[in-house]
Order: structure tokens, then sequence, then C-alpha cells
């Protein structure tokens, strides 16, 4: 029984670290799209200068 018992919670840390990891990568994605985003340089209608 205690062969079973193990495969069992193999099975379910496996499971469990999965889901763990899903939230966190859930979560991080979700904080990304509430920064604000930096806009880029606004054009100034000049050529820019290159040596």
């Amino acid at each position: 029984m205690t062969e079973k018992f193990k495969g069992k919670a193999a099975i379910g840390a496996a499971i469990g670290s999965a889901a763990v990891a899903a939230a966190l990568l859930y979560v991080n994605n979700r904080k990304k799209k509430h920064e604000p985003v930096q806009p880029g340089p606004i054009p100034s209608g000049e050529m820019p200068e290159t040596d």
C-alpha cells in the first residue's frame, strides 16, 4: 500500500507545482497589463541627423 501512496503523492505534487507555476505566470501577466506604457518619441517632421 505504501507504493501506491508514493505514486499518488508524486502525482499530487506534480499537479500542485504545475498549478503554482500557472498561477504565478497568470499574476505576472496581469501585472504587466496594468503598468503604463511609455510612448515613443514624438516625431518633429525633421530628418534625423546622422554621421
